[in-house]
């Protein structure tokens, strides 16, 4: 049986770890490699990385702070931002990460998810949906560039196209229960795992460790993504995994 991870997230903005509530109202979190030595010496499975503001500003992710918080890590690594080309990869990978995160890029040019996996492999490749809900379509609708652009792509017809271009790995993100603390979105989270065969990351929503064992059990997903909740010290790594140990879920 496959162990469910455990991810913490930081959203790095002008060198910062910040955190929001859909997507908006940042507030500062702390310094990404002081967060990322926590993080790893408190049992994370992997780090997500995710340069939030690169792709609306049109730039490339911060390297150097990749490579600073890549320095104090023993955990997989895996970032986000601003990636536009192969070539961006290479530097992302060059500088520490072990995983490249696609979002904004790989809507627009599909093809970069195939080039990536076919050169570096699909294990390196994630790709981010940023999902809000659409009333009137009554399906949830993909979002671009840090969550500022609303497309017409369906997010699950989207995650299961991701996964035939290359993508080894869904991030899925809920716009609507990011930083609510409320709960992980359990509908869009098991519409996607069922429609790929690839790992699906749950992201947006965890309250409390309850949460996480909801996601796991009825969203189906293979690893949850948190941020607030472990940066203002809410709950551990640690409490949230003694508590899945407990309800019988395998974790690392």
């Amino acid at each position: 049986m496959l162990t469910k991870r455990l991810i913490p997230c930081l959203d790095v903005k002008n060198g910062r770890v910040v955190k929001g509530i859909q997507f908006h109202n940042l507030r500062d979190s702390g310094d990404p490699v002081e967060l990322a030595k926590q993080y790893d010496r408190e049992g994370a499975d992997e780090l997500v990385f995710l340069d939030i503001s690169a792709a609306h500003e049109g730039r490339t992710t911060m390297i150097e702070v990749v490579r600073s918080v890549a320095e104090q890590l023993s955990i997989p690594f895996t970032v986000g931002g601003g990636i536009q080309s192969l070539e961006d990869m290479k530097q992302i990978l060059r500088a520490g990460a072990d995983k490249v995160s696609l979002n904004s890029s790989a809507v627009s040019n599909p093809e970069i998810i195939e080039a990536g996996a076919r050169y570096f492999g699909s294990q390196c490749i994630v790709v981010a949906i940023d999902a809000k809900y659409d009333p009137s379509a009554n399906s949830f609708k993909v979002y671009t560039h840090g969550g500022s652009r609303k497309t017409n792509l369906d997010a699950v017809e989207w995650a299961k196209q991701a996964e035939a271009y290359g993508a080894g790995e869904i991030l899925l993100t809920s716009m609507d229960c990011d930083g609510e603390k409320s709960g992980f979105n359990l509908t869009i989270t098991k519409q996607i795992s069922q429609a790929v065969s690839i790992p699906v990351i749950a992201s947006g929503g965890a309250g409390c460790a309850e949460d996480f064992y909801r996601v796991f059990e009825e969203g189906q997903a293979d690893a949850a993504l948190a941020a607030s909740i472990f940066h203002y010290k809410d709950t551990s790594i640690e409490q949230v995994k003694s508590f899945l140990k407990d309800k019988g879920v395998a974790v690392r």
